[in-house]
């Protein structure tokens, strides 16, 4: 079920908790090396923030980085890169994201990866799980479910669309427990995961993909606030098409 080197591709430092920290811990009870690659810094863009809050930037950014490495000691993780991309510039450079992903694999001797799943949860989880798509002729990827609004209701460590591959982990509570204490390490994050489920985790092998549609019919979870007559902060104004459209142009040049 899990590789001997995993790399789990992190598109913003507390995914790997939401995701999989229950999986973390059965793989490494399996005897497996498990690395991390963080592949943004995991607050918006400057620009992006309140124009009172800009100066703060920098100490924003230096905490996000001390949970994570708090939380990757926790966990007993090893992180091979630290990427200086803002949240919401995932989706925008997959190019680059590939070939940050590529080179880790290679030095790490990676077997398995493991990606967020393809479900509107977030932007750059979509983009970076068509990303994971491209490195399946090479080698296992296993996708996690996070959090999605499938049929207009919040769920959370369940696929939106289901195929009879996923696998389902109920965590003890032992395990439970030590995923509540690593989220709880996120303190900068905390308004933002209170929808975390700790009882499972569900996984599947990467599921094949139109990825010119969007996740699912109806609103996407990143889209929920979008009504907003106002560029607020803290909501994603992306829209599911230009994701749509960004996977399908980085796959013509990969594919």
């Amino acid at each position: 079920m899990f590789g001997k080197r995993i790399l789990i591709l992190v598109p913003h430092p507390d995914d790997e908790v939401v995701a999989c920290a229950g999986a973390i811990s059965r793989a490494q009870t399996e005897g497996a090396d498990i690395f991390a690659l963080y592949l943004t810094h995991g607050c918006i863009a400057r620009e992006t923030l309140w124009p009172w809050q800009r100066k703060h930037y920098m100490r924003f950014v230096a905490r996000r980085r001390t949970e994570a490495e708090e939380t990757a000691k926790l966990l007993g993780i090893t992180s091979v890169g630290w990427s200086p991309r803002p949240a919401r510039h995932l989706w925008r450079e997959l190019r680059a994201v590939y070939d940050e992903i590529r080179v880790a694999i290679a030095i790490h001797n990676i077997d398995q990866l493991w990606v967020p799943a393809y479900e509107g949860g977030n932007a750059d989880h979509d983009g970076l799980n068509a990303v994971g798509s491209v490195f399946l002729k090479q080698l296992s990827v296993l996708e996690f479910a996070e959090y999605n609004f499938f049929d207009g209701k919040a769920h959370s460590q369940a696929f939106p669309a289901p195929n009879g591959t996923e696998k389902t982990l109920t965590l003890t509570a032992e395990e439970q427990a030590q995923k509540r204490a690593a989220l709880a390490l996120y303190r900068s994050e905390q308004q933002n995961l209170h929808y975390v489920r700790t009882e499972h985790e569900c996984f599947r092998p990467l599921a094949s993909y139109d990825y010119s549609r969007p996740p699912h019919p109806g609103m996407l979870w990143y889209t929920r606030f979008q009504w907003v007559p106002f560029r607020h902060p803290r909501v994603d104004f992306t829209k599911a098409n230009e994701i749509s459209t960004a996977i399908v142009n980085f796959l013509k040049i990969l594919l």
